[in-house]
């Protein structure tokens, strides 16, 4: 069921993204209420995975990679349209890239990305990577940070007078605010992808060592 959550998410994900390039002003400011239930239902399928007592390693996979779609597409589509520059996409993707690619290491040693088995070797990189405040600040930034981008696709590039959501935009706090959440995304996207580096390379030692002397 978990699954098949994500596997939804991710299908209504590429609908609001067909509708930000198609909609008028009406469909976009939908799709801003749709984009939070895509959010949404990475919490919900990882809450249906512990209350079946279904969690498998391919599911904790899948999840990451689900969440890895949802991220990189929508940086990828807001630099097509224009709104934020092209090398946001390009750090966002090198850095899921090396930290996946350190990650699946672990996974091999039967160890998770988050919880309690995982590399972090220090209660800061623990911290910063895996605790659930910074987790769940991470996200909810990340996904009002999205929403805030959808909104201005409508406002930019449609007639937006008269309509709620062009006053809104039109607020300079607004628009501040909404900077804020998408650059503190973009800083918190490489704060918290270098402690997996830090803590990687002890780690790869540690795996050469043992491959010597196996």
């Amino acid at each position: 069921m978990a699954n098949a959550i994500t596997i939804g998410r991710l299908m209504l994900l590429f609908v609001v993204i067909w509708l930000i390039y198609v909609g008028n002003v009406t469909i976009i400011a939908a799709c801003m209420l749709l984009l939070i239930l895509v959010f949404a239902a990475d919490g919900i399928d990882g809450w249906v995975a512990r209350k079946q007592g279904t969690n498998s390693t391919f599911g904790a996979v899948f999840d990451i990679a689900g969440d890895r779609m949802v991220e990189n597409s929508l940086w990828v589509v807001f630099a097509h349209l224009g709104v934020i520059p092209v090398w946001v996409p390009l750090l966002v993707l090198s850095r899921g890239f090396i930290v996946d690619g350190l990650r699946s290491l672990s996974f091999a040693e039967g160890m998770t990305a988050f919880g309690e088995k995982n590399m972090m070797r220090s209660s800061v990189t623990q911290w910063l990577t895996a605790g659930r405040l910074m987790r769940a600040l991470f996200g909810y930034m990340k996904a009002a940070g999205f929403v805030f981008l959808t909104g201005l696709v409508a406002w930019e590039t449609r007639d937006t007078n008269g309509t709620a959501l062009g006053a809104l935009y039109s607020e300079q706090w607004f628009r501040w605010f909404g900077w804020l959440l998408v650059w503190g995304a973009v800083a918190l996207t490489v704060i918290r992808g270098l402690p997996v580096l830090w803590d990687a390379l002890p780690y790869m030692r540690e795996l050469d060592r043992r491959k010597r002397a196996g």
